[in-house]
């Protein structure tokens, strides 16, 4: 059963878990679990989706609960006119926060390639980021006998394809556990001494203007016990309890 975490007459909002589907996809034919229908029958009534997450990213997931209340509010996320809020645990210590303008390509799934163009220009990427905590673990991945991570807020201004994960690979500081911009190193760190065997990105928030009642929402996501666990294990506040 999936948390719901906001819900009206004509939108419901959960908490998606890490590694869970958003809808039916050919490129993904063995799963069976997906939070569109799990979410369908659990209400007894049709959802339609107004945004994705990706697969090993958990938090913030808004429905409507009909098409017509969707089509008023997917423009809205067309036109990115929300605040979305994310956490992350990255690789490294930063030291200060940055607006990161850095622009990307058309990320391409490899099954998909022959129906796309690969010739489009890269598109505006814009992600606003600042570091709330950091650590220094007793374990090697390397050179060094300890290593070093930081807790990030980050707030996209733009939607892209694996965007934060994209952008913190840029700045050589990837996003614990993610298998295709990290480092393994890392991730298997993570995995052994601390059972965290999930992307370590997290939807915390979403604040829109309602689109039937004009009001501003703000829809907010907790965390899974993983990251529970090493908020405790680095004495790190959680980012929501205030």
């Amino acid at each position: 059963m999936l948390e719901i975490i906001y819900q009206d007459a004509y939108l419901v909002a959960v908490n998606k878990p890490a590694g869970m589907l958003v809808h039916r996809s050919w490129l993904d034919k063995h799963e069976t679990q997906f939070v569109m229908q799990t979410l369908r029958d659990q209400l007894g009534q049709h959802v339609f989706p107004l945004h994705r997450l990706d697969r090993p990213t958990s938090g913030v997931l808004l429905f409507a609960l009909s098409r017509e209340v969707a089509s008023q509010a997917m423009p809205m996320f067309a036109n990115h006119d929300m605040s979305k809020t994310y956490h992350a645990v990255v690789r490294g210590w930063v030291e200060q926060g940055d607006v990161l303008d850095y622009p990307l390509k058309v990320e391409l799934d490899k099954i998909a390639d022959k129906f796309s163009s690969q010739e489009k220009e890269p598109q505006s990427a814009v992600t606003a980021y600042q570091p709330l905590a950091k650590v220094e673990v007793p374990f090697s991945t390397g050179r060094f006998a300890t290593s070093r991570y930081s807790l990030l807020e980050m707030k996209p201004t733009t939607g892209r394809k694996h965007q934060l994960r994209r952008h913190m690979h840029h700045l050589s500081h990837p996003i614990i556990g993610d298998t295709t911009h990290g480092d393994g190193k890392h991730n298997r760190l993570f995995r052994e001494n601390y059972d965290a065997h999930r992307l370590l990105l997290h939807a915390t928030e979403l604040t829109f203007e309602h689109p039937i009642s004009g009001e501003t929402l703000c829809i907010r996501a907790g965390f899974d016990d993983v990251w529970q666990g090493l908020f405790n294990d680095f004495g790190w506040q959680n980012p929501l309890s205030d």
